[in-house]
This record gives structure tokens, C-alpha cells and sequence, in this order.
């Protein structure tokens, strides 16, 4: 099970309505938080959640309106006596960013664990699950991340029973263990099927539209991406600004074939998002207006 909330949807600004973009995701006890704007905090507290327990922290860029947010969620851990180290992973510069952040929050009872993206893409892989950074196409430099959950196979009992593999040794081997016991090597896919399907949320806001989105989203069960404009005649500004309509989004969504796409990032001049979901469903009928606390519970396929 993977829980997705859309803490705040705002771009640029927070306003009374609408907190500025941050994500969080739970998964097997992790919390990931993508982005840290103002107001967060704010936002985490009305979906009824705490900060204390996220373990990784991702930054799509350094625009303010997305990390701005971090020195308050730090003190506010600190705060809370939290001891365990703390991950964050950003573009480069991201310990030079976050040190001058620190400035207003410089003591802090637990370690900060820095991971600058040096890559196109580029994936971190933690216990369960993954986090995959992809390059996209900002006024600076800017990542998009997908956050993977894969599957073993089905634990096949009458091929253990066939191979004579010890019962007591069953459990360790579905974890992903290789045994050596009585001069005999027993390895994982000895009882074990197929990868079966995982979960996969990929997240990306402030970029035009590049194949490295397209890439990534496939195979997504949810994409979020940014439609910071949905007014038609906002298509020039989108393009010199380098950020995406929600009809540009949609077509995205069409091409990666993706189930739903929640819109978010939105303009502070656009005050009702909703109104412009009529045009973009022609394009692409699994997309959602998204509004702040946004939350789904993705399961895994029970075969």
C-alpha cells in the first residue's frame, strides 16, 4: 500500500486557499516529502499528518516556492528531539543551498544526508522501494522523480518442496536472501515466480513538455504534473517562463498512458482550475483538478 497526498497545489505563491506544491508519499513505514514550500508545514498539519517521521526530503529545483519551507520543517523536527539522520536529494548545489538555508535553524539534534544529482537520471534506492530522478526543462536546473515500489514473484511452494529446500530456510529466501547451507547455494528465484506489478507515482512540475517526462510516466499509476496555466491565451507565457498548460500536461498523460493525472502548480491568477477541465478530458479524460490534501491509497494487483 502507497499513500499519495498533494499537500498544497499552489505555484510561486501561497495563497489563503492554496498551499504552494509539495507531495508527500508513505510507504512500508518510509515517508517521502517531494518539495518544501511555504506553508507545508501548515498543510501536513490539516491532512493530520506529522513531519517527524520523514525520512527523505526531494527537491525538484531552488526556486523559493519550493524550498523555502525547509528551515521551519527542520526546526520543527529538531523540536520534536527527532535523533535519526535525515535524507535529502536535489540538483547540484543542494548542500551550499541548504547551509545557507540554515542560517536561521543551524543546530539540529539529528544528521542531514546530502545526495546531489549529477546525472541525466538518476536513481536512489532505499529499503522497498526507489526514487528516480529525471532531468527536465526549467529556467533552471530541474528533476522530475518517480517513485518506484517493485514486486517479488509469488512464493512457489511445490518448487520448493521439488528442490528439497529446507522449510526453515523458506521465509529468508521470499525476502530476497541467498543462503549458503551444507555446501549448497539457495537463491531467491529458486522459490520464487515472476516480478509481479508494483506501484508507481511519478511527480513533476516547472518544465515544458520533454520526452524525459513521457519516459518516465509509462507504466505510472498516477502522474502529477503542473498546469500552471489553463487559460489558451497563456500558451506564449508558459513557453517563455518554461512551465506547462494543463492542456500540455494532458497530452502527456495520453501519450504515457498513464490511468489519472492530478493537475497542480497552478498560477495564482488562476483562481478556478476546474473550469478548464472540460477541454483538457477531451484530451485526456483521467484528468483531475486537483485541490490541496488531495490523497489516494494505491494497492498492489492481487494476482
Amino acid at each position: 500500500m502507497l499513500d499519495v497526498s498533494l499537500l498544497g497545489t499552489g505555484g510561486m505563491m501561497p495563497l489563503p486557499y492554496r498551499w504552494l506544491t509539495s507531495l508527500m508519499l508513505r510507504y512500508n513505514g518510509k515517508s517521502i516529502l517531494i518539495d518544501c514550500g511555504e506553508g507545508t508545514q501548515i498543510a501536513l498539519r490539516e491532512r493530520g499528518w506529522s513531519p517527524n517521521p520523514i525520512d527523505v526530503i526531494c527537491f525538484t529545483h531552488y526556486h523559493a516556492d519550493h524550498i523555502s519551507g525547509l528551515p521551519g520543517m527542520l526546526l520543527t523536527m529538531g523540536n520534536a528531539e527527532r535523533k535519526e539522520p535525515l535524507q535529502l536529494i536535489g540538483p547540484r548545489g543542494l548542500i551550499r543551498v541548504v547551509n545557507a538555508l540554515r542560517t536561521i535553524a543551524p543546530e539540529l539534534p539529528f544528521e542531514i544526508q546530502y545526495c546531489e544529482i549529477t546525472e541525466e537520471e538518476q536513481t536512489f534506492s532505499f529499503e522497498g522501494f526507489q526514487i528516480r530522478a529525471f532531468r527536465v526543462n526549467h529556467s533552471v536546473v530541474c528533476y522530475g522523480y518517480s517513485l518506484i515500489v517493485e514486486r517479488k514473484g509469488r512464493f512457489d511452494r511445490e518448487r520448493a518442496l521439488e528442490q528439497e529446500i529446507p522449510m526453515k530456510l523458506w521465509s529468508r529466501l521470499q525476502k530476497g536472501e541467498t543462503i549458503v547451507q551444507d555446501d549448497r547455494i539457495y537463491t531467491p528465484d529458486m522459490v520464487l515466480g515472476p516480478p509481479r506489478k508494483g506501484l508507481k507515482v511519478t511527480y513533476c512540475t516547472d518544465s515544458r513538455p520533454v520526452d524525459a517526462i513521457t519516459a518516465n510516466a509509462a507504466g505510472s499509476d498516477l502522474l502529477i504534473l503542473e498546469g500552471m496555466y489553463g487559460e489558451p491565451e497563456k500558451q506564449t507565457k508558459a513557453r517563455e517562463n518554461r512551465h506547462m498548460t494543463m492542456y500540455e500536461a494532458a497530452r502527456i498523460a495520453r501519450t504515457a498512458g498513464v490511468p489519472e493525472l492530478w493537475l497542480t502548480h497552478y498560477s495564482p491568477s488562476l483562481m478556478r482550475p476546474e473550469e478548464y477541465l472540460g477541454d483538457v478530458r477531451k484530451i485526456f479524460p483521467g484528468a483531475v483538478a486537483a485541490k490541496d490534501g488531495r490523497t489516494v491509497e494505491l494497492n498492489f494487483d492481487e494476482e
